[in-house]
């Protein structure tokens, strides 16, 4: 495997950092992780928006213009083969002395990229859907920037996966905020809901697609805060990422949601997200 580090491309065994980056140190930096559809960057200018805006959050000058970025990504597809990929970009702010403020004068960002198969869900889990559980959202109050220190999340994560199941869906202040590595939305009554953007809420890539589609398909949809009760109550939950897509929550904390089968509105959205990925790869 060939990744990018700081301005080469160099086999991934060859690849190193300093153990005084910044990024290990204290996990001060940012990444996008971007699905490739035959070779094709999905959603390439949204989510480099996102990573031009987490770096002006934290103050990181980007490493490159956009058009530079859009060209070393393309370099590095170029050296891989597959039909559906996980790009992963990650800038860290870069090696300085260990100390909480930043360095003076900035140092240089380190930057990597790498490529790997895409994770995709089994078909069990799309056909059947998912068990999930919740639990307080105990995360930082930016999870807006897509921060690569990412403990509580893999806390979260590892709690599903202790309990066996598929995902941990976050609660805080008596709301829903996200799943520990997704978009969460609901179904009420033939309505799709989702919680509007916040500060405690990563602005999905996914989160964008699935609200395009529903207008596209003309499925209603509120964006508004959704509380814990109503949670429980909703006829449908699915949790959207752009490793998941979109999968449907058929049990939550032991029992089921509306009647423990995936349902009709997830289908459609499913099938519509399908189609969606297919014009993309064959445009």
């Amino acid at each position: 495997m060939t990744v990018f580090l700081n301005g080469a491309f160099v086999a991934a065994e060859d690849a190193k950092i300093s153990v005084f980056d910044r990024g290990f140190i204290f996990g001060d930096g940012l990444y996008e992780l971007i699905p490739v559809y035959a070779g094709k960057p999905f959603r390439l200018e949204q989510h480099l928006q996102r990573l031009e805006h987490g770096l002006g959050e934290i103050r990181i000058d980007n490493p490159y213009p956009r058009a530079e970025w859009q060209r070393l990504i393309g370099q590095l597809l170029a050296r891989h083969q597959g039909q559906q990929l996980s790009l992963y970009v990650q800038v860290t702010r870069g090696v300085a002395p260990r100390d909480h403020v930043f360095p003076v004068p900035a140092p240089t960002p380190t930057v990597l990229m790498t490529v790997n198969p895409l994770p995709q869900p089994s078909q069990a889990a799309c056909e059947q859907g998912i068990r999930a559980v919740t639990q307080a959202d105990y995360r930082w109050g930016r999870c807006d920037i897509k921060a690569i220190s990412l403990l509580a999340n893999v806390l979260l994560r590892q709690h599903a996966a202790d309990v066996g199941v598929g995902e941990t869906i976050l609660i805080r202040d008596g709301l829903l905020t996200e799943g520990s590595t997704s978009t969460v939305f609901i179904v009420k009554h033939g309505v799709i809901g989702v919680p509007p953007l916040s500060h405690l809420m990563l602005p999905g890539i996914t989160y964008d697609v699935l609200l395009e589609l529903a207008q596209r398909h003309g499925a209603p949809v509120a964006v508004r805060p959704i509380g814990e009760v109503e949670l429980h109550a909703a006829d449908e939950i699915w949790i959207a990422s752009s490793s998941k897509e979109v999968l449907a929550v058929v049990e939550l904390d032991g029992k089921p949601v509306g009647d423990g089968r995936v349902g009709p509105l997830q289908r459609k959205m499913f099938a519509w997200y399908q189609a969606f990925k297919h014009e993309l790869m064959a445009s």
